[in-house]
């Protein structure tokens, strides 16, 4: 158990639930504070952090993408997600009036980050879902009014590339954005209820557990802080900017998919070198596909990427675990970014310690 002031530990136990998450209906406006959790220093809080409100029956769920292109067809099941618990979806043109004009982006980068924007303006919008990753989120943050966002608070869905989009709307604002799926994904049932029970009013739980049986530790304890990351490839390359992660005292999460082990092994060491890594209070990995796979590296084979992790961040002594259902993969959960949590190694479990919308 780490006893730096970061970690602000004396957690409880988690309960052992398997694979899933739990779910209630316990209603809120307010932060949550459990118990046995002591307050987190406030140099490692957002100063300004606040929640979006949540969703309910009658919401509008508007539909953009600000990075590559999808169409109306890949988007269905997303649409239908939200209309079968009662919202109201709309389209933007960057989606429904798609012609495949601009290689890997949906439109030139101020009609993606005024789509956006309108979206934001919009009092009659209560979420914006974005339609698919691939690339772009980068090139709109430039053109993005950050204290119009900051006025008009409303939760952000998605991950992949959006991690550009996520965290830097949480970094300039304080507004918690929520990594979670894209319309363009299956929107399965496990997939539907963490995100049912992370955003609508009526169904979320401040005390939501997230367990993985099978998730491999690297490095055990026992932390808590506020959740930041998403995908590892966008992170590093935030670095060095104004929109670049702080991790001092928070749990950062991570995932990516079709990188070889070396790449990983790269953005790792880029993160370690910047003082990300050891700033934090825990680090959770997702779920890798080709976690164990040995690639060839001439003129001899290379790591696996479980490998790379375990030899960069043993040597840090963070609590870290690999393998939790998150990333690029159809069962997934939602994470909220810039809510408390806590996470426990020896357990295999993150537990959301707060309400999650207002």
């Amino acid at each position: 158990m780490r006893t730096t002031r970061r970690n602000f530990l004396t957690m409880t136990g988690l309960s052992a639930l398997g694979l899933g998450l739990a779910t209630g209906k316990t209603k809120g406006k307010d932060f949550v504070e459990t118990a046995t959790m002591p307050a987190i220093p406030q140099e490692y809080l957002h100063p300004t952090r606040k929640l979006p409100p949540g969703l309910h029956p009658g919401s509008t769920v508007a539909i953009t993408a600000p990075a590559s292109p999808t169409s109306m067809y890949e988007i269905r099941n997303g649409r239908r997600y939200f209309q079968n618990l009662g919202c109201k979806v709309i389209v933007g043109d960057t989606i429904a009036a798609q012609k495949n004009e601009h290689r890997y982006l949906s439109a030139p980068d101020i009609v993606r980050a005024q789509e956006f924007m309108d979206f934001i303006s919009d009092r009659g919008v209560d979420a914006i879902l974005c339609g698919r990753g691939g690339y772009g989120s980068m090139r709109i943050l430039q053109h993005l009014d950050f204290n119009k966002i900051a006025q008009n608070p409303k939760i952000i869905l998605g991950f992949s590339d959006i991690t550009a989009l996520l965290n830097a709307v949480y970094r300039k604002t304080g507004i918690v954005t929520y990594h979670g799926p894209v319309a363009s994904m299956d929107f399965e049932s496990f997939t539907g209820n963490s995100l049912k029970s992370i955003l609508f009013r009526d169904h979320f739980n401040p005390h939501n557990h997230i367990n993985h049986n099978k998730a491999i530790v690297i490095n055990p304890g026992i932390a808590g802080g506020e959740l930041v990351g998403g995908n590892l490839t966008i992170l590093t390359s935030m670095l060095g900017t104004e929109f670049e992660i702080e991790s001092s005292g928070k749990i950062i999460f991570l995932e990516d998919v079709s990188e070889h082990a070396y790449q990983i092994d790269r953005m790792i060491t880029q993160l370690l070198l910047a003082g990300k890594i050891q700033s934090a209070s825990a680090v959770i990995f997702g779920t890798f596909k080709n976690l164990k796979v040995r690639r060839p590296f001439y003129p001899n084979r290379g790591y696996t990427i479980l490998e790379v992790i375990q030899q960069l961040l043993k040597q840090t002594n963070v609590p870290t675990i690999v393998g939790f259902p998150f990333g690029h993969i159809s069962s997934k959960v939602t994470l909220p970014i810039g809510i408390r949590a806590e996470l426990n190694t020896e357990k295999k479990s993150l537990k959301l310690i707060e309400n999650t919308v207002s």
